[in-house]
This record gives C-alpha cells, sequence and structure tokens, in this order.
C-alpha cells in the first residue's frame, strides 16, 4: 500500500508560481507510476500530469504543457509539480495519486492511491 501526503499549494497571483510536493509511504514506491490530478468545482477531474516508475517517461495535459513540470526522486518517495505561469484557470484541488504501472498512466481507473489534496488558489 502507498499513503501519499501532498503540500505546497496556497494563493498565488496570476503569472507566479507554486511547487507542489508529495511524500509517499510505502517500501515499494518506486514500482509505481505517478500523476498529478486536479479538480475544479464543477469542472471534471483533470490529469495534468504524469510520470513513470523510474522518470523517464512523462505526460502532460496540453493545458499545462510547457509551464508545469513534473518530477520524482525515489530515494525520497517524493514527487513534485513545479508550476509556472499560473493563471485562474488553475486554481483546484491538487491530488497525486499512484499507479500500479511501469509507464506513465493516464486512465484515472489505473490509479489506486491518492492523497488528501491541496488547494492552489490564483488571484487574477
Amino acid at each position: 500500500q502507498v499513503r501519499m501526503v501532498e503540500s505546497g499549494g496556497g494563493l498565488v497571483q496570476a503569472g507566479g508560481s507554486l511547487r507542489l510536493s508529495c511524500a509517499a509511504s510505502g517500501r515499494t514506491f518506486s514500482s509505481y507510476s505517478m500523476g498529478w490530478f486536479r479538480q475544479a468545482p464543477e469542472k471534471e477531474r483533470e490529469l495534468v500530469a504524469a510520470i513513470s516508475w523510474t522518470g523517464s517517461t512523462i505526460y502532460y495535459a496540453n493545458s499545462v504543457k510547457g509551464r508545469f513540470t513534473i518530477s520524482r526522486d525515489n530515494a525520497k518517495n517524493t514527487i513534485y509539480l513545479q508550476m509556472n505561469s499560473l493563471n485562474p484557470g488553475d486554481a483546484a484541488v491538487y491530488f497525486c495519486e499512484a499507479a500500479r504501472t511501469y509507464t506513465y498512466a493516464t486512465g484515472s481507473n489505473e490509479y489506486e492511491y491518492w492523497g488528501q489534496g491541496t488547494q492552489v488558489t490564483v488571484s487574477s
């Protein structure tokens, strides 16, 4: 089993940056691909970025490509989401999730574990 705790959310002005972290527990963290999802009120849940076991393959949603960077440090059992050039459309609760796949997972039903989320608010 993998447990995750997200942190790093907060209030930022449009154009600003935030770095989200997700600390995972469990000895098999490196055996899971990881993803960042976001959920805004009255919007569908969206996969923002995903990363494979080793970090060698990465997926980004078109809405964040070129602005967000996902990374992982398996030695620290942690994944990150660097978010730059934030705009009000990025405001949401961000969740990190784990999937038992080697490459990155893009289907919501592939993810088995997730954290409690961290709120990102962007003021215009």
